[in-house]
């Protein structure tokens, strides 16, 4: 069960509800979830429905995202779901939103994902005026999560969230774990309005630092929560060190939230290279 002392929110990151039920009885409780094409193209009835040569249309492939987040959505109706809009390079912030209006009726809790471009962007700023919640992912630079905050600011409290991606920082040797870090502190001087998800969790160390970090929301694969579970949802030490081994440092930035999000500088390859891999994944579906 939940320690009393644990004030971050644990979403699993996953497109199978079979996990998402075993989370829920391994953890005695479950805050949300996390969905994205790829993890859908992974789902147990997509991996079938491939294996036996089949593809999708693209209305059977919506079909199947909406089918799994209804009953994600069922199991923790209190918490928050995600769902991702496709966005290739090419996308437009009036494409995404027409995406994202729908995506936002499928259930009474979701959060819609847009990447942090700018198309993703002026697609927030407008979910957020029409009373929607949203999720910016594929964030990887203290400017990209100043320019959500600036984006969607008028949204309360847990709407909007960030999701820095660390662990593909980590792959290309830079300390993902910083950037949470760095963010966490340039918010500090905010309104709090965007709620830090920490995000692309790769071990049990990530988790640990970022509960002690203070990130509002950490979302992790079944098999890294499965392992917290076993070892007892054990908290990290007040006195607990994360260890980078050799990840160069990311450098704190001085950087003024109250600046248009139009002037910060948003462009990141990783956040490129996101985008290519999550509409590749969900192509791959479509016949």
């Amino acid at each position: 069960m939940r320690s009393a002392n644990l004030k971050t929110k644990i979403f699993v990151d996953s497109g199978d509800v079979s996990e998402t039920k075993a989370i829920i009885d391994l953890l005695g409780f479950l805050d949300g979830q996390t969905t994205n094409p790829t993890l859908i193209s992974k789902s147990p009835e997509a991996k079938k429905r491939l294996e036996a040569g089949q593809k999708f249309s693209k209305d059977e492939a919506l079909a199947l995202y909406r089918k799994v987040v209804e009953e994600v959505s069922g199991l923790i109706p209190n918490g928050s779901v995600s769902v991702e809009v496709y966005a290739d390079a090419a996308a437009t912030a009036d494409e995404m939103f027409t995406q994202g209006k729908e995506m936002f009726s499928w259930i009474p809790n979701a959060h819609i994902k847009y990447p942090t471009t700018k198309a993703g962007l002026e697609a927030a700023q407008r979910s957020v005026a029409a009373g929607m919640r949203v999720n910016m992912t594929l964030c990887f630079t203290q400017e990209q999560a100043a320019a959500v905050y600036s984006a969607t600011q008028g949204a309360k409290k847990g709407d909007v969230f960030v999701s820095p991606f660390i662990g593909r920082l980590d792959d290309r040797g830079e300390n993902g774990m910083d950037l949470i870090k760095n963010i966490i502190k340039m918010y500090g001087s905010g309104d709090g309005h965007v709620e830090v998800l920490t995000a692309s969790i790769r071990n049990s160390d990530h988790l640990l630092y970022a509960i002690n970090l203070g990130s509002d929301i950490i979302t992790a694969p079944f098999a890294i929560l499965k392992e917290w579970a076993d070892n007892g949802l054990i908290m990290p030490e007040t006195d607990f060190t994360y260890s980078p081994g050799g990840l160069k440092e990311i450098i704190y930035q001085e950087v003024d939230l109250n600046t248009p999000w139009t002037e910060y500088d948003i462009n990141h390859q990783l956040t490129d290279a996101g985008i290519k891999r999550f509409s590749d994944d969900w192509n791959n579906l479509i016949k």
